[in-house]
């Protein structure tokens, strides 16, 4: 396996920001790819050893292409995430007003992070997305559109320059990344981890949601992401991602996922790996009766039960 990690490009996106925080990231070769799909795929082909790409912002919720991609096709796996606090420029070429501006691009993402801003100093601007906010900077410097939100680093990379920075409409915006590979061995637990999955259901019937939730429900695990996406098979035929605390070693966790196994028509497993957002000594006390520990117990008295040693 190349020892190269792929990541949604081109250079100067959010993405690649994010990506340099790893500190495994020094040690391969980075690689920008045109489209969260195709840095997907070359970790499918083989040609990279993992893909770095947006899932989650606070804003708007999941990124749904990726949501998609990790749906379809040959399964991935989630290793890692990264949370990054995102604040756009308006990025132009040397020399544009803001009175100059008729056209304004940027990745589809961001569009609900500025939409008020973009309301209130250009109403009359015309919106056309781009592949990646780099990409929307590129496009910008060849001179097929006037301004571009990106990051303010982006500018040097593009030779455009900030008109504007510190543009978001929410304050404490965050954007949140994952690092995918191939299927293997989830990393050991740390006390704050997260796990991910994919369910679909055996039939549209009224409770059929609440049956899934409460596998989760009675056993204490929070949930941190509920989205539903298209199947394709049809109106009204959904699947459900599902972020929940904890991780598939945690006996209340892969009890849930033994539940949902049995009542799902599939259950897509993408990983058990550590939050970006709390440390272990941050994470949630787990409910009275959803230990380990007293897992095993009941665990241990239905054995004894059975042996007639109750």
């Amino acid at each position: 396996m190349p020892a190269s990690y792929a990541y949604l490009g081109p250079e100067g996106t959010f993405t690649e920001v994010a990506l340099r925080t790893l500190p495994e990231a020094a040690t391969r070769e980075l690689i920008p790819y045109v489209s969260v799909q195709s840095a997907l795929d070359a970790v499918r082909a083989g040609e990279a050893e993992a893909a770095f790409v947006p899932i989650e912002n606070s804003v708007e919720g999941g990124i749904t292409t990726t949501l998609d991609e990790l749906v379809a096709g040959t399964p991935l796996m989630i290793y890692r995430e990264v949370l990054l606090s995102i604040t756009f420029a308006l990025l132009v070429r040397p020399g544009t007003k803001l009175s100059d501006i008729k056209t304004v691009t940027a990745h589809p993402a961001a569009q609900p992070q500025v939409r008020n801003w973009l309301k209130a100093n250009l109403p009359e601007a015309v919106w056309e997305s781009a592949a990646s906010n780099a990409d929307g900077a590129r496009l910008v410097q060849e001179g097929r559109y006037d301004a571009a939100f990106a990051g303010e680093f982006a500018a040097a990379r593009y030779g455009l320059t900030a008109l504007e920075t510190g543009i978001h409409d929410a304050e404490n915006a965050q954007t949140r990344f994952v690092l995918v590979g191939r299927p293997a061995r989830p990393a050991a637990p740390t006390g704050a981890d997260k796990t991910s999955v994919v369910l679909w259901q055996r039939d549209d019937h009224p409770g059929g949601l609440r049956d899934l939730l409460g596998e989760f429900a009675t056993r204490g695990i929070n949930l941190m992401l509920l989205q539903s996406r298209p199947t394709g098979a049809g109106i009204g035929n959904y699947c459900f991602c599902i972020d929940a605390e904890g991780h598939i070693s945690d006996r209340r966790v892969a009890e849930a996922l033994m539940g949902l196994k049995r009542i799902c028509l599939q259950v897509r497993f993408l990983g058990s790996y550590p939050r970006a957002d709390i440390t272990p000594d941050g994470a949630r006390p787990t409910l009275p009766g959803t230990s380990d520990e007293e897992f095993v117990s009941a665990a241990d008295w239905v054995a004894r039960c059975q042996d007639g040693r109750f």
